[in-house]
């Protein structure tokens, strides 16, 4: 004579069945109240990660326009190793890309200084080039500077503070 033994998971199977029968309007799903619950929690976090995130990109600007006003230092000094002498205002640092065409136009001009033209910040706004003669150069930078570079920041105004805060190349 053969005993058939019941499997396992045919046991397992037998007595799932019974408790859904059971607890059949328990398991049905979440309520609304856990639903709305659970979208109220995932916008917190959301909204939280969307301020964190703002300001890791406005540092990362702040640092990406620092970084293009020391490649345009470095710029001014190979014009003035070349040209005697570092461009005027009004030549601007576009002198750095191509040869002036304002006087005093430098026959030893080996340029362009730069691999791609640097004239915007990282939020898009002009760079301001002032000479050695400039008034707020002269009131604003430390004494003997002979040019200055200025990014009015994310608002591209003069003055500001945190992510507005100007920035200048001798800082």
């Amino acid at each position: 004579m053969k005993f058939r033994r019941r499997g396992f998971f045919a046991e397992r199977r037998i007595s799932r069945n019974l408790n859904c029968e059971k607890n059949d309007k328990w398991d049905s799903g979440f309520s609304f109240v856990e639903t709305l619950a659970v979208l109220a929690i995932t916008g917190i976090l959301s909204s939280s990660i969307g301020i964190a995130s703002h300001k890791i990109v406005q540092r990362a600007r702040i640092v990406a326009t620092k970084n293009q006003m020391e490649q345009l230092k470095v710029a001014l000094h190979s014009y003035y190793a070349d040209c005697g002498r570092f461009p005027t205002e009004e030549q601007g640092l576009e002198a750095l890309w191509k040869k002036p065409e304002l006087y005093p136009v430098s026959e030893n001009w080996a340029g362009p200084y730069l691999d791609k033209f640097l004239d915007k910040d990282s939020w898009g706004n002009k760079y301001l080039y002032l000479g050695a003669g400039n008034s707020f150069l002269k009131k604003n930078a430390p004494e003997g500077l002979p040019y200055a570079i200025v990014s009015y920041g994310a608002d591209g105004i003069e003055g500001g503070e945190n992510d507005e805060k100007d920035l200048y190349s001798w800082e």
